[in-house]
């Protein structure tokens, strides 16, 4: 026997077959059950509305209505309780109408046993209960689902996506429509990632953990860290919770500039130290040997080499110092849009002996900034010019766009020319690399410098063939 009474209502228009319900409940267990009975209609309705039973008994027959209309007024109110027909021998199409309209169970009149009776409240209340807990797990998971941070893609091996969440629909910026069925291989930047991704999660392995590079509607690059699982091995359906790792990498990365940077600046300083010291003794001594009487004119050419290549020597140190150390700054208020039209003024013949078409699509209103408007301009016109020495003359296209990102103005320039490789971006703004036969490979660190200096970052995504984008970014504060 329960702590608590099983509550039943019958709901039934015959006073005999409630009384003979009752007696075989009893039967079973007395105290157990506690039944209850409506026998119209409008009252089954009012007590149906209180939703105070555990279990309903329902006749077919009620007047003028039936327990289908009693089915109905359940659904109507989104009310799931166990409910059992009672219907008269051979009435199968009832029995299948009721079955269709949400009844647990259906019994016939008039072969209803005390074993039967009870096996069919049991087994109807077990079936609610699990069909109870299946809906709380259901909705505390789907409230996972949809409230996450995280981007969770629900796809299968054919590679189509089943379900997506909407963290992943804003990230990726895909309507719920075109997300689901769309090809999951499109996400993947690269070819060889979605192939080693497929390779692993629909192989023996079952699961990847891994870093790859997604591409949202737009084609603009994610880094993203996969957590994949296979849920369904018969079906083969995975599950992948995606984190944007995109702005954390590109934090990582700018740390690790400004730590290089720092180092940089130390070694400059002691290379300056130990070699200007021979360098001066070889100039003196170069010096002097002039002085003498040349024996031959060879010995002039040797001393010329001597005395020149010192001195391009001496003006190299002191570039790389000026390029690494800490600068002062005559920080006043300017606006970004002010002080990159300056920067594009300083460029404007070389804009147009190449016939490089300008794009500008610039914050209004402007943003201001604490910056030394002199330096922000150099380090401005050195990406300008290294935007048009990369682009084709009379084809290229140098984009500015400027904008705020919370308290963060943030300085665009991009072009369509050929793009730097990968193994390239890396060295960009070590000192002296450079790929232009004339170029002292100083410009790109000078500008990191003056970035730096400002409290700035300076980002670059660029790809073979498609052209370059320079973003800095400098607190508004």
């Amino acid at each position: 026997m329960t702590e608590q009474p099983i509550h039943i209502l019958m709901i039934d228009d015959d006073e005999d077959d409630f009384f003979l319900v009752n007696e075989l409940l009893q039967d079973i267990s007395p105290g157990q059950y506690q039944l209850e009975w409506a026998s119209t209609y409008p009252l089954a309705l009012q007590e149906i509305e209180r939703r105070k039973h555990d279990i309903y008994l329902v006749d077919y027959r009620l007047g003028q209505y039936t327990g289908i209309d009693i089915l109905h007024h359940f659904q109507r109110l989104a009310y799931k309780a166990p409910v059992i027909m009672l219907t008269g021998k051979g009435d199968y199409n009832i029995d299948k109408e009721a079955m269709m309209a949400g009844a647990s169970d259906y019994l016939v009149k008039g072969e209803i046993s005390a074993d039967l009776l009870e096996r069919s409240i049991r087994y109807a209340l077990d079936e609610m209960n699990h069909l109870r807990t299946l809906a709380e797990s259901e909705k505390k998971y789907y409230g996972i689902f949809e409230k996450a941070h995280d981007l969770i893609i629900l796809a299968d091996c054919d590679k189509n996506v089943i379900d997506a969440n909407p963290a992943a629909l804003r990230t990726l910026q895909y309507a719920k429509e075109e997300m689901i069925g769309m090809n999951l291989k499109d996400l993947f930047l690269f070819e060889e990632q979605y192939r080693h991704f497929f390779e692993q999660i629909c192989g023996d392995n079952g699961t990847v953990q891994s870093e790859y590079n997604f591409v949202n509607k737009h084609q603009k690059k994610l880094d993203v860290l996969v957590n994949a699982v296979m849920l369904d091995e018969a079906a083969q359906i995975f599950l992948c919770v995606v984190q944007d790792i995109t702005e954390k990498k590109k934090e990582e990365q700018e740390k690790q500039q400004q730590q290089k940077f720092v180092i940089t600046g130390r070694i400059a300083r002691v290379i300056a130290h130990e070699v200007r010291n021979p360098l001066t003794n070889i100039l003196l001594a170069v010096s002097q040997f002039k002085q003498e009487p040349a024996d031959t004119e060879d010995s002039q050419l040797y001393t010329d080499i001597i005395e020149r290549n010192c001195i391009r020597i001496n003006q190299l140190i002191t570039e790389l110092l000026h390029s690494t150390r800490m600068i002062d700054l005559h920080i006043q208020l300017h606006g970004v849009n002010e002080l990159t039209e300056k920067a594009l003024e300083l460029a404007k013949d070389r804009l147009q002996l190449n016939e490089i078409k300008v794009q500008k699509r610039l914050t209004d209103p402007d943003i201001m900034i604490p910056a030394d408007a002199e330096k922000i301009e150099i380090a401005l016109l050195n990406i300008i010019i290294n935007a048009i020495e990369a682009m084709a003359p009379g084809k290229g296209e140098l984009g500015i766009i400027t904008s705020r990102h919370n308290d963060k103005a943030i300085i665009q320039i991009s072009d369509n020319g050929v793009g730097i490789p990968e193994e390239m971006r890396t060295k960009l703004f070590d000192p002296f690399f450079t790929n232009k036969p004339k170029g002292s490979g100083l410009g790109l660190t000078s500008t990191q410098n003056i970035i730096i200096n400002h409290k700035g970052n300076i980002h670059v995504d660029s790809e073979p063939g498609k052209g370059t984008t320079f973003s800095i970014t400098l607190p508004v504060n």
